[in-house]
């Protein structure tokens, strides 16, 4: 039998232990603490959740028709808000308690717990935490420290690592908030009535009208369409769609450093992160090296069939990638893989107008609203973050999940394993992973360089060639998307 007595030394010094706890321990720790008057979740105070406050005098320099409207300040609500120390996220914390709501902040620890090699320590989320504790004592907003890290490895990192091995490119920031951010952690909260998770994503969710339950949330794009992340967050559940709020899909970019300087954040100066979140300062090759390891291979010309070099494996190269090649009278692209030889093929031409593919296949196919979209010949497509779109059409396969897209331009980045996002207007209505399978669209391989790959002893290949100064021909057309393309 558990006591009370038992119980109250895990209050101490956080009650983020709940989330760590073996299972019959948590239940039994959670059916004691509902039974008992709520407690602040801050490992700094004992003092009771204070209840939901009446609306409060507002920042005068805040406008509630624009810098609110994402927040729903027509009543006070409890919100749990993740929090990461950046300055996006600690506005949006700022935003909703101005909105006269009820918040309680969440830091996700996901990587770098005690017991890592020395290989991981240089993350710095000591000092993202200590931000995020700054934040909230400004408006004594409780914070909650909730650790994911095993979380993280068998839904996110173990999937990316795999399809690294396989020769894909997946996509990190999609995956962690699909399956952590708005997965794992909206679980571990699932008994703790909040009404509503937010964070600093910049897009807005339209809800339905209380008496309208049955109807869908929307996600709609942001104000700000160069950092709008509706991209990132296209392949949500509806269920995980209506319990979320994003405060910053009515304000722009510059707008949210204005209101941090405003609200004197400890962070107002702090520059954006950049990279994959659960990396802290490592390089991400060096991360892929460290789980998957090296294997030598070689390089190969996909017009000539020249062997121009050698490489570390084919896990590192992305379609459409140009750094890291190392090769001379540049630049050269990534344009094909062959994962069953270890080859990477490349060109100089990637560019070149008569290579460009405008065709493709999705598959593991999401959508927001439950269903496909009937307007299936008239919508606008997103294939990487960004402010660009496509307008596209698609057919979907026999099998349901499938489906065959026909951009009305052509790109050049393209890479399997990207998702690509599917948009009626403004509203996101779902997305799909890139596949393998390009119809007739591959980059043109000769049959030289096909045969060189299936060599077994690539000894006999001898020295790679003396690689020649391309030749200046008359400019083609550029390619706007150019620094977009993956690398």
């Amino acid at each position: 039998m558990i006591s009370p007595a038992m119980i109250k030394p895990l209050l101490s010094p956080s009650p983020s232990l709940l989330f760590r706890l073996p299972p019959l321990l948590s239940s039994t720790l959670s059916l004691y603490l509902r039974a008992l008057p709520l407690s602040s979740p801050s490992s700094q105070s004992s003092n009771p959740i204070k209840p939901l406050r009446n609306f409060t005098t507002r920042h005068a320099f805040l406008d509630e028709q624009h810098y609110l409207s994402c927040s729903k300040p027509e009543k006070p609500l409890r919100v749990a808000v993740l929090l990461s120390g950046g300055v996006d996220s600690s506005v949006a914390l700022r935003l909703l308690h101005a909105a006269g709501h009820s918040c309680t902040a969440f830091y996700l620890k996901i990587w770098f717990q005690e017991g890592f090699e020395n290989f991981w320590n240089q993350c710095p989320w000591e000092d993202d935490l200590k931000y995020a504790k700054h934040v909230c004592e400004q408006v004594d907003v409780p914070l909650e420290v909730v650790h994911l890290t095993d979380e993280y490895w068998e839904r996110v990192v173990s999937y990316i690592i795999e399809e690294y091995r396989c020769g894909r490119t997946p996509n990190p920031d999609v995956l962690c908030n699909t399956r952590i951010k708005f997965g794992a952690f909206m679980d571990a909260i699932s008994d703790m009535k909040y009404d509503y998770i937010a964070s600093g994503h910049y897009a807005k969710v339209v809800h339905p009208p209380a008496d309208q339950n049955d109807s869908s949330s929307v996600l709609e794009l942001s104000q700000d369409m160069v950092k709008d992340q509706t991209y990132f967050l296209s392949h949500l559940s509806q269920t995980q769609l209506k319990r979320l709020l994003f405060p910053l899909g009515c304000v722009k970019k510059d707008e949210v450093r204005k209101l941090a300087t405003k609200f004197d954040l400890p962070n107002k100066d702090r520059k954006d992160s950049q990279g994959i979140c659960f990396l802290g300062k490592i390089k991400f090759s060096d991360f892929v090296g460290e789980h998957i390891g090296e294997m030598e291979g070689i390089i190969l010309e996909a017009e000539s069939g020249d062997f121009l070099g050698s490489h570390r494996g084919f896990w590192f190269y992305t379609i459409g990638q140009r750094q890291g090649l190392r090769l001379p009278g540049g630049p050269w692209y990534v344009v094909e893989k062959d994962t069953k030889n270890n080859v990477v093929f490349v060109s100089r031409n990637y560019y070149s107008i008569d290579k460009r593919r405008r065709i493709f296949r999705v598959g593991s196919l999401r959508w927001l609203s439950g269903k496909p979209s009937n307007n299936v010949r008239q919508l606008r497509c997103k294939v990487r973050h960004g402010p660009g779109f496509y307008s596209c059409s698609f057919e979907m396969e026999s099998e349901g999940d499938v489906a065959v897209v026909h951009l009305d331009e052509d790109d050049q980045g393209l890479a399997a394993g990207q998702f690509a996002a599917f948009y009626e207007g403004t509203t996101c209505i779902g997305s799909g992973v890139i596949l393998e399978s390009w119809d007739d669209q591959c980059f043109p391989v000769c049959a030289k360089a096909l045969q060189l790959a299936a060599m077994e002893d690539k000894t006999k290949l001898g020295k790679p060639v003396k690689i020649m100064t391309m030749p200046v021909t008359p400019l083609v057309e550029s390619d706007p998307e150019e620094k977009l393309v993956n690398a």
